[in-house]
């Protein structure tokens, strides 16, 4: 992937009574910004965040730590907004667990469009032309590949790219395998290890040497099956960015010649005595690419899974899903729906095994899921063809 793709956008702006354009960026999937104005360290943060509210993104010419500032600034305004609102416009009933869900996406999509506004230059090498900015090449290519044109994005994007870059150096500790795992940018980070656990710990079907990964993400739970003694490994994901992460997670814990990486959605061909899913847990449309590992419109990769893993596993084979109930506990996916998948799909359930999940937004009393997330459960059920 190139700074220029056959969809190429553009925005346009006049500066100094001439008309200009660039090459416009978004991960996200965001339009073009139809109005822009030049911002510099002159910019007040009320007259910008005003301006942003409107639609009106705001091309940065000044210090570029002072427009870090600036957005620090706007995501306050933006913060102190809506929790203002809701005080003001709290319903005398509480809201359903469902309504709180889309409440709260409704609000952060908002709030992710209005701190979208404030734009970057960049040069066609990623350099970008502002006074006191950070080198951004190596994140940058990370995340996009080699770039050939100037363009502008999103700052806050781009710290979002500086965050993965950091992520992918220092990487993630995974107890399971006493070792690291490197996350892409644009790859789910396994930041959430009690589904890993369970993965490291439910007994191996019998005479399993054969498993298959469904949708392998940065590697790991291909990694985990590999160390268990698991003597090869077939793993599938639709997803470019995931399938070169997961190789080079393999290639560092030295399990290339286990896993077999296929680029595929859900299955490979074949049959197997053991096949793995971590399907996204929530059925909700997803806002950004990296989305997709959480939110998935209408099951759509969980009742894929459940329709096809009978006929691809061998006489006495195990299916493991690894689901949350955290959809259940939001009202968008009952329990009876999911039972009811797993039996049309002519399979029944051998084992369920459980665990509470550590992540701190499950103890955070503001969280507006709190009730919902404080109740999740993570389960890792052992299906058979029934």
């Amino acid at each position: 992937m190139t700074a220029a793709t056959p969809e190429a956008q553009y925005i346009h702006w006049t500066e100094n009574g001439t008309d200009h354009s660039a090459l416009w960026r978004s991960e996200s999937g965001m339009a073009p910004p139809k109005r822009i104005v030049i911002a510099d360290d002159t910019t007040n943060a009320d007259t910008a965040y005003r301006l942003a509210c409107e639609g009106t993104a705001l091309l940065w010419k000044g210090d570029f730590q002072n427009a870090r500032q600036l957005l620090q600034a706007l995501a306050r305004r933006a913060d102190h907004k809506g929790s203002k609102g809701k005080k003001a416009k709290a319903p005398k009933v509480p809201a359903t667990p469902t309504e709180a869900f889309h409440l709260h996406r409704q609000a952060q999509s908002q709030r992710g469009r209005t701190l979208a506004m404030l734009l970057v230059p960049f040069e066609a090498d990623y350099s970008i032309p502002l006074r006191r900015a950070p080198d951004v090449k190596l994140a940058c290519n990370e995340a996009y590949g080699r770039g050939e044109h100037p363009f502008a994005m999103s700052l806050r994007e781009l710290l979002g790219v500086i965050g993965a870059h950091e992520w992918r150096r220092n990487g993630v500790e995974i107890p399971a395998l006493g070792e690291r795992i490197h996350p892409h940018y644009g790859v789910f980070s396994p930041v959430r290890g009690e589904y890993v656990a369970l993965v490291n710990e439910a007994p191996l079907p019998k005479n399993a040497k054969l498993a298959f990964d469904i949708g392998v993400g940065t590697g790991v739970l291909s990694a985990v099956l590999a160390r268990r003694g698991i003597e090869r490994v077939v793993a599938t994901d639709q997803d470019q960015r995931a399938l070169s992460c997961a190789r080079e997670n393999l290639h560092n814990l030295d399990l290339s010649r286990q896993v077999d990486l296929v680029k595929t959605n859900l299955f490979p061909e074949g049959r197997a005595p053991l096949v793995v899913c971590n399907p996204p847990w929530v059925p909700a449309r997803p806002s950004s690419p990296i989305e997709h590992a959480v939110y998935d419109p209408d099951s759509a990769m969980l009742r894929g899974f459940l329709g096809g893993l009978k006929e691809h596993l061998t006489p006495g084979g195990e299916g493991w899903l690894i689901l949350s109930d955290l959809a259940e506990h939001l009202g968008l996916r009952p329990r009876e729906q999911l039972m009811e998948w797993i039996a049309t799909a002519g399979l029944k359930v051998l084992e369920r095994h459980d665990v509470r999940p550590t992540h701190a937004r499950a103890a955070d009393a503001t969280d507006p899921l709190h009730a919902a997330r404080a109740a999740e459960v993570t389960s890792l059920w052992r299906l058979a063809a029934a």
